[in-house]
This record gives C-alpha cells, structure tokens and sequence, in this order.
C-alpha cells in the first residue's frame, strides 16, 4: 500500500522536490489540473525511482511528459503490455524511459517509473487531469489539490504533530492559480488558504482568476469552492471536436456535457419520509487513530443517530481487520434502542486493525429487507484500502435493493472509494476534514436519504436533421434535490450552429482549449466499459477491452489496460555508471544471492522465506532477472548461478 507519494525511490525515500506549479482551468462543473513538478537527484549515482500520484477518483490523466536537462520526453498511450515492453527495452539499453500505469486495484492510484536520472541532474515531471467538481452543500464546487501536488512538510527528527511550519523552513515553493468560467456569472470563490482577491475578467462577471497567496504553509490540504450566480439552473456546454481527429470518431466529434442541479418544490419537500432501515458502517481500522478521525466519525456518526425519525429501524456495524454489530439484525428506532445505540458507540475507538470492508457489506446484504422501510447504508471512512474496485462492484450489484451515503473522514480520504460508493449506491458522497462544516454536511446526507427522489428521468434531444446524438453517461437512476448530474453526448452529423436542447441554451464560448469535456467524457466511457468487461471476464470476449483500448489510446485518456510510455530516444548514450535499479526485484534478488553466498549453514531458517520470495519474483514476470542476478554477483563478490536461486 502506497502511503507515501510523489518521487520516491526503492527505499520509498523520497527524491528531493524543488517547485511545484499548479494552474488550474475550471470551466462551470469540470476542470483541467495543470501541474508541473520540479525534482533533483543529490545522489552521486544515477538512480531509477517511481513517481506515485494519488488522483481524485473520476479523474482522467491526458497528458504526461517529463524533462530531463535540455531533453523533453511526452508521453503516448497505449496497449499495457506494449508499453511495458518498450520501457524494459528502452532501459535495458541505457535510454531513458518513463512509464505511467493505473494500478488494478484502485483507479486513484498512479504509478510512474522515471526511468534513470543521472547524479546531480533536476527532472521536471508534467502531468495534466481532467476531473468533475463536486458540490457541496451549499451549492459550492469543491476542488482540493492532491497531496502530491502539495506536500505536507514535516521538519526532520520532529516527532510532536507539527501543526504549522514557518515557509522560511519548507524547502520546496508552490505556485497555485485558477481560472473560472462559466455560463453564469461567478460570485465567489473561497479557501481554507489565504487568497489573493478574486479578479474578474469581463464585465458580465462569467470569468475570474484567483491565485494562492503567499506565504502558503504545507500543512494542510489545498481545497478551493466555487460559487455561481443561478446555481440551480441546468446548462449544457458544447465542445468542438479535435480538428486531427476523425469525424465519427469521439474526439473527432461535439460533444456535450449537460450539468442537472434542479431544485424541487417547497411542497415537495415537505413530504419528508419518516420510514427507513439506517445501516451505519463505521472504520475502526488504525489508520482512523490519525488526526483523530474516528472522533470526528463518532461525532458524524451520533449527530445523525440523535437525528433519526421515529419508527424507523437502524443498526450499527464496526469493520476493521474484523467486523461487528451492535444488534443482531436491525431494531426499531426507540429512546431504549437510541441509548443502548449510543453508549456502545461512544466507546468505539480506532482498534479493530486494518480496513477489511468486504465482509461486513457482503453481511449487510445478505440480510432480508424490512418491508416498507428502504435500506439506507451510511458508510463512514478513511478510504485506506487496498480492493477499491471490488467494494464498489458489491455495491453496484446491490443496488437495486438500497442506497448508499459515504463520509470521507480526514484529509486525503480516497475520493475513487468515496465518490464510487455513492455514485453506484444511487446515495451522496460527503467529505468531512476538521469539524468546520461538518454538521451541514452530515444533516444534507440525512435529507436526502429521508426525502423523495425523482426517478424514471428521461432526456429528449431537439436536434436539427441529419445530427444523430450517443450518450456516452449511464442512465441517472435518481436525482436528490441539491443533487447534481452530468450527463455527456457526442453529436454526429452536420452539427452547424449551436442547436438547442430542450429548453437549456447550449453555451460553446471559449470551450476548445483543453478539450476537458471531450476527456472526461471519454473517462465516462472507459468507466462503463470497464464494469462491463468485469462482469463479462471469463466469457473470452476481447471485445469490450478492445474498445476500452480504442478510446483510451484515441482520446489520451489512460485506463485499466493502457499505459502512458515515453522513452528519451536521445542519442543513444547510456547513462553512465552502475545503474541503481530503484524497484523491489533487485532488492529480493540480492537478499537471495547473500543467503546462498554466505549463509548456506543456515538454511534451514530461511528455505521456507527464500521459496517464498522466488514464487513473488517469478509472479512479477520481471524482465531484468538474469541482468539483475549477474549485477548481485559483481556486487557482493558471489558466483550464484540463477537455477541454484530457482530462478
């Protein structure tokens, strides 16, 4: 589990960070992160190391490209395989060679191979995303800047929680700005850091910047809500095609992205359900004892038990490494069961161990329904874990017979596990860092949970002839009031003037720079496709893969089977000196040739852990064995053939 990010090497040390660069393109409900990352290798030795970037869960990464002196590298996307061949290739013969891959288990998790970086040179690594915003609240677009792009700086040897650290100290400097457009004029914009004012760009008041002011102390996360005038009216964006590309194609066609933010009426709203079956799941694994976030949950957790309306039912569960309940099976709601509930929780620490949260769900699930009484799950966590995608499978299986609400609790939850679960569980995801808005937040889920829903949504297109339109979103099962959806289309055919689509004037101002929505439309596709393949594995059909690979190479959008690849072709020099290969093979691969070179007596203490390690290393299918086992030999001065290793 990749705790630590940015530029690290084998040890998981970090690489020492210079600058960090974001700007930030925001148009109305979507935006392009820009963000360039200055790095620089004290060592006296080239060194190969990986670039970890944990990103927002409905993120897509369409442009990498990294710089190493006077060479500039880009990245092209392609077939997974492929492009881990190439690199193994490019390194074998000393090229420099970069490497960017969603893991499997959790779509919010980059990792990146730089390849190797010379003694004394500086990398400067590029990255751009696309992403959604989410709406908060109080009708603010919430953005937060990843870790990565801004690094919590702890001083060496401090082992109190320092809390703020002079800038004067922090050996790196961010530069953070944005630029806001949007149909509607923008009324506001603010941050749990310090800004410089907001400075409008037209008199219509539709585009602004903003930047960080200085003096940013790296001690918390980054998190910008963006307010517009008219938050509730629908609008529709529409994106010119790529001009490269072919027409038909995705990027080579408009595409639209209509953003639904309805608000329903009073007296539609004064209906609210006093019925329901509350299902609380709460972590308790050890990584909740940080910044006290299992205070913070218990809190969420007994401000919406106090909350619950009279003759509902409701339980609670606990996950760790293990899982438990409170009642056996779900209770009615009563001053008896309300009190019994909240004594048991108030003694809930963060003790269970690690974030198993497959069991207590598939537990959940398997108990009958009440009639009457819709399930409701609250699932409160730290989004630590390791199985991301199949957690939100379960719950998409599921859906049909209960919604989901999600907290995400203290900074840097996993918004992939957070958004995910209510996005497939037809619920609202929440994020509470610190105890500021928290009650707000908390109260909005419950409205939700306990108020009607529009379903049976659908959307007609007023298109002139001859424009065919394909929505490339899954259909919206329910719509919350103070919910938003985005739905994307790609329009075919003679698209001409702006058509208009039933009643929402289509706005295609200035929308043609980043080709945001053409990505994120892409990523929604790729999304769908990749649940798709999931539930069809086994059936031998490449046909859905074969697609998701069309999309992803076309559109620049990476996925699970693609890979970003860019190789320094250069002119051909080899770095100079012993490369150190900065990844988990060759570490393995020495501690094995030390063992049989001078600790043959032993053996019998360490056979079972070296079989152990040689099933591990033939599982990594890693190119560079034989190069490796001959590396290990020079260097510790050994003759230990690969077979004697079963190798």
């Amino acid at each position: 589990k990749m705790n630590c990010c940015g530029l690290l090497t084998a040890q998981k040390e970090p690489v020492p960070l210079k600058s960090v660069e974001v700007e930030l393109e925001v148009r109305d409900h979507v935006a392009t992160v820009v963000s360039t990352l200055n790095y620089e290798n004290k060592e006296d030795k080239p060194l190969e190391a990986v670039f970890v970037f944990p990103l927002p869960g409905d993120a897509a990464v369409c442009h990498f490209s990294a710089t190493i002196g006077q060479t500039q590298i880009v990245a092209e996307v392609k077939e997974k395989q492929e492009a881990r061949e190439e690199y193994d290739d490019a390194l074998s013969s000393g090229q420099q060679a970069f490497l960017l891959e969603e893991s499997e288990q959790s779509p919010d998790i980059f990792s990146l191979s730089v390849g190797s970086l010379p003694p004394g040179e500086s990398a400067s690594i590029r990255l751009e995303y696309v992403t959604e915003l989410a709406v908060q609240a109080d009708d603010g677009l919430r953005f937060c800047l990843p870790a990565v792009l801004n690094p919590r700086y702890q001083p060496q040897g401090a082992s109190v929680q320092v809390t703020s650290v002079p800038a004067s100290l922090v050996p790196y400097s961010l530069s953070f700005s944005a630029r806001v457009s949007s149909p509607r004029p923008v009324s506001k914009v603010e941050s749990n850091c310090s800004l410089d004012p907001l400075q409008y760009l037209n008199p219509e008041q539709t585009q602004a910047t903003v930047k960080l002011a200085a003096g940013h102390k790296f001690d918390r996360d980054v998190e910008l809500l963006i307010y517009y005038k008219d938050a509730h009216q629908p609008t529709a964006v529409v994106e010119a095609g790529q001009a490269s590309a072919k027409p038909g194609t995705l990027m080579g066609d408009p595409v639209v992205m209509m953003s639904l933010y309805p608000e329903f009426p009073q007296a539609v709203m004064s209906s609210v359900a006093s019925c329901g079956e509350f299902v609380f799941l709460l972590d308790r694994s050890g990584s909740m004892g940080q910044e006290n976030r299992i205070g913070s949950a218990r809190n969420t957790l007994l401000l919406l038990l106090k909350s619950l309306p009279m003759g509902c039912y409701f339980n609670i569960y606990s996950f760790g490494s293990s899982y438990q309940h409170i009642f056996p099976k779900s209770v009615e709601y009563s001053q008896k069961t309300m009190e019994e509930a909240l004594k048991t929780v108030e003694e809930m620490g963060a003790d269970l161990g690690g974030t198993e949260i497959l069991n207590p769900l598939e537990h959940i699930y398997s108990q009958p329904c009440i009639p009457n009484q819709p399930r409701q799950l609250f699932v409160f966590t730290d989004g630590e874990v390791g199985n991301t995608k199949e957690v939100i499978s379960l719950v998409k299986k599921n859906s049909g017979s209960h919604r989901c609400f999600s907290f995400g609790i203290g900074e840097g939850a996993s918004s992939a596990l957070i958004n995910g679960l209510a996005k497939e569980g037809g619920g609202h995801a929440q994020f509470i860092t610190g105890t500021d808005r928290m009650q707000p937040k908390v109260m909005q889920s419950l409205r939700f949970a306990l108020q009607p829903a529009v379903v049976d949504i659908s959307v007609t297109w007023d298109l002139p002839k001859g424009v065919s339109v394909t929505v490339l979103s899954p259909p919206i099962t329910a719509l919350f009031q103070g919910q938003r959806s985005l739905i994307y289309a790609q329009l075919t055919g003679e698209v001409g003037a702006a058509p208009s689509l039933s009643e929402i004037p289509l706005w295609s101002d200035f929308f043609n720079i980043q080709l945001t929505v053409h990505r994120l439309a892409a990523r929604t596709l790729i999304c769908s496709l990749e649940m798709e393949e999931k539930e069809r594995r086994g059936e031998q059909d490449e046909g859905v893969k074969k697609k998701v690979v069309e999309v992803s190479v076309q559109s620049g959008v990476s996925s699970v089977f693609t890979a970003f690849i860019a190789v320094n072709k250069g002119d051909g020099e080899a770095v100079q000196g012993p490369l150190v290969r900065r990844n988990e093979v060759w570490a393995t691969i020495l501690a094995l040739i030390w063992l049989h070179g001078f600790k043959v007596d032993a053996q019998d203490e360490w056979q079972l852990l070296a079989m152990k390690a040689v099933s591990w290393l033939r599982a990594q299918n890693a190119t560079c064995v034989t190069e490796c086992v001959e590396a290990g030999n020079a260097l510790l001065g050994c003759n230990v053939q690969k077979d004697v290793l079963g190798l």
